[in-house]
């Protein structure tokens, strides 16, 4: 009889462990899918903003189209690796989109008039918060993943995690000139 109890608190503690794990495996993968949900609706944000800016600054800088062309061609390589979830690809063409945001603001300073438009200020501002809230998000966004990876390999967890496809995340990771938060609001303040 004792050993039927002992064998019952064993299996007891055994599966009240088990739980445990597995619901902590449950809510660092939903703190993931948060995270990444909160990059998605700023993503999706800045998506829909970024054709109002090209069209304003159509309106001025007539000669600078190939730029003009570059930032919508790094906007649709965002949405489409934001639609697909990947991750990698994201980090890749969010470079670009940068990279293309920031020529674009460098080579406005050459149009006083635009600078001055009403509706390009409040874009070029909605557009630099929206890229201050990408950084931040990212940043939450990498250390939930990082809690994530680093317990789906810790033992006992890896055996849960592999038995019910708990499995790793990738890191938004875009190249070292990009890690710094973006304020392309910078360029104008002179």
């Amino acid at each position: 009889m004792i050993l039927l109890i002992v064998i019952l608190a064993i299996s007891l503690v055994a599966f009240v462990y088990f739980v445990g794990i597995y619901n902590g495996l449950v809510a660092l993968r939903e703190r993931v899918k948060q995270a990444w949900s909160n990059i998605d609706v700023l993503l999706k944000q800045r998506h829909d903003e970024l054709p109002k800016l090209v069209d304003t600054c159509r309106q001025y800088m007539q000669y600078e189209q190939a730029t003009l062309e570059k930032v919508m061609q790094a906007r649709a390589a965002v949405h489409q690796a934001r639609d697909a979830g990947n991750v990698a690809a994201l980090g890749g063409a969010e470079q670009q989109l940068r990279v293309g945001l920031g020529q674009l603001f460098a080579l406005a300073e050459n149009y006083p008039q635009l600078k001055a438009n009403e509706s390009f200020q409040q874009l070029q501002s909605r557009i630099s918060a929206l890229e201050e809230s990408i950084a931040d998000r990212r940043e939450f966004y990498n250390e939930q993943v990082q809690l994530n990876n680093t317990r789906i390999d810790q033992f006992p967890d890896l055996l849960i995690a592999r038995r019910y496809g708990f499995g790793a995340k990738a890191l938004l990771e875009f190249d070292a000139g990009e890690k710094a938060d973006v304020d392309v609001g910078a360029l104008f303040r002179s």
